[in-house]
């Protein structure tokens, strides 16, 4: 979240996650709050409200953990950016984001007014 919050300075949008500790720690909570995310979790034992960062991991083990093997892990941990910054966000076609890539959904997003603006 630091990474998205200082590249992109994200406004009206959500982080949604899992029941991990890390996401309800007060610590968590209150960066949310400082950074303007507004944080939701998901409910236990469903897998279904987060279906799109489970097709994420399983995209990024298809496209690169499984084709390859790290020597370290920092090897790795380049490995990921690289293929997170360099193809992913930047190049890489979503269906669910009308075949356009996160960064252009994202340009194309910051130029229309926040869903909130839309519903009130």
């Amino acid at each position: 979240m630091e990474m998205a919050v200082t590249q992109r300075k994200p406004r009206d949008v959500i982080h949604h996650s899992d029941q991990g500790s890390q996401y309800t720690s007060l610590a968590f909570g209150n960066r949310c709050r400082e950074a303007g995310v507004r944080p939701s979790m998901g409910s236990v034992g469903d897998a279904y409200d987060n279906a799109m960062a489970e097709s994420f991991f399983s995209t990024l083990e298809c496209e690169l953990l499984a084709r390859r093997r790290f020597r370290s892990q920092a090897e790795a941990r380049m490995a990921i950016f690289s293929y997170i910054e360099g193809f992913y966000n930047p190049l890489r076609r979503h269906s669910a984001l009308g075949y356009r890539s996160p960064v252009v959904y994202e340009q194309k997003a910051g130029s229309e007014p926040a869903i909130e603006t839309l519903l009130s």
